[in-house]
């Protein structure tokens, strides 16, 4: 479903990412992991188009989308849940909801994907008439997720979503997660939660330093030396 190819990313004079290549085949969930400043959120946005790719190919279910504008790579079916939910805290829960499916022309069919993302998130339509900004950590993030799921993404890209909340909170936050992978969504799923991440999923990459360092399937990398004893050693 979704290629990248040597993908080299810069700010400026500073390069962030150096020949990052990685692949999520359709139905996959794929973990990147590594630790603060290793491009992790650079390789999101450069696949959502928000930063240009310096050099390599990003391939979306066989189109290239190197010159495609963001607004047309989430039409293609690609939704980011970026670090930091990033909701629109004065609107109401529903406002942010209708005007993810706006974006992504769904105002013919609103009310079935409202219907959906409150099937995921029931505490969203207990919400819907509540300002985003009022809501905890946890439920913001749910409605972050609700949001990117109003787009029927092929691919949902998640940005540390667990970052900042109550180990409860993850623990519901990924078994939702689980959920939507069981129902045949393909995600890719950033995260500094190393154990989580490659508990859940069925590949992995480490990201370093703007480079890959390791791959393997969630379970091998979860029992490989160098990566519990820098990531899961407390």
């Amino acid at each position: 479903m979704l290629e990248v190819r040597q993908l080299s990313v810069s700010y400026g004079d500073l390069r962030a990412l150096w020949d990052v290549s990685f692949r999520v085949s359709a139905g996959e969930l794929v973990a990147i992991i590594g630790p603060n400043g290793a491009g992790k959120t650079t390789t999101l946005r450069a696949i959502l188009g928000l930063i240009p790719a310096a050099a390599g190919e990003i391939v979306f279910n066989g189109r290239h989308l190197n010159h495609e504008p963001s607004h047309r790579r989430v039409r293609e079916g690609i939704a980011l849940v970026p670090e930091g939910r990033r909701i629109f805290p004065y609107m109401s829960v529903l406002e942010n909801l209708e005007l993810a499916a706006h974006a992504t022309g769904g105002s013919r069919d609103l009310e079935a994907r409202l219907a959906q993302a409150f099937a995921v998130f029931p505490i969203l339509a207990e919400r819907r008439g509540q300002l985003a900004g009022t809501m905890s950590g946890g439920e913001q993030q749910m409605l972050a997720i609700g949001r990117a799921l109003m787009a029927r993404p092929r691919l949902l890209m998640l940005d540390e979503p667990s970052l900042g909340l109550a180990p409860v909170v993850v623990d519901r936050l990924y078994q939702t997660i689980r959920d939507l992978r069981a129902q045949g969504l393909t995600i890719l799923l950033v995260e500094q939660y190393v154990y989580g991440a490659l508990e859940l999923a069925d590949r992995a990459y480490v990201l370093e330093i703007g480079r890959i360092t390791r791959e393997g399937e969630g379970q091998e990398l979860l029992h490989d030396d160098y990566v519990r004893k820098t990531y899961l050693v407390v």
